[in-house]
């Protein structure tokens, strides 16, 4: 059976990959994010994991960034999915790229905020992501090799 992992940072990155929720009824999956008060409520029902929440101008990012790489790993190799699905952000770029090379499939979607530019997460999972999929049409000149297929919400 193949498993899935939805992972994204706390707040609106959160609320857009919960709205994918129900494409993995009927398979195994479970959900990565930030260890935050607001997500308890979202992932309480389901098998989930959490990371410490990276803010790059918090004293402790470094730390928490090493953490969450090395938990990451823990993860992966523990549950061992097939398709890795995220909306971003930074805490979420280590279980992406360890993900690729134990030949995960990984499916990224920008997030609904972003209308003109780039994220940080999209910049770099972009060159590796085996779907890479944009919720503006416009994001399109952005992302030459994106798909556009609407919203999530």
């Amino acid at each position: 059976m193949k498993k899935i992992c939805f992972i994204s940072s706390c707040g609106g990155h959160l609320m857009e990959i919960k709205q994918l929720f129900p494409i993995a009824e009927g398979f195994d999956f479970y959900i990565v994010t930030e260890d935050n008060p607001a997500s308890d409520e979202i992932v309480e029902k389901f098998k989930h994991y959490y990371l410490k929440q990276q803010e790059r101008k918090n004293i402790r990012f470094l730390w928490n960034f090493i953490y969450n790489i090395m938990f990451s790993l823990r993860i992966l190799l523990k549950e061992k999915p097939n398709i890795i699905l995220s909306t971003g952000a930074g805490c979420t770029f280590p279980t992406l790229l360890f993900g690729k090379f134990l030949k995960a499939k990984i499916i990224y979607i920008e997030s609904f905020a972003k209308l003109t530019n780039k994220s940080m997460t999209g910049k770099l999972t972009y060159y590796f992501a085996d779907y890479f999929f944009v919720q503006w049409e416009e994001m399109r000149k952005i992302y030459k090799n994106s798909i556009y297929a609407g919203q999530v919400y």
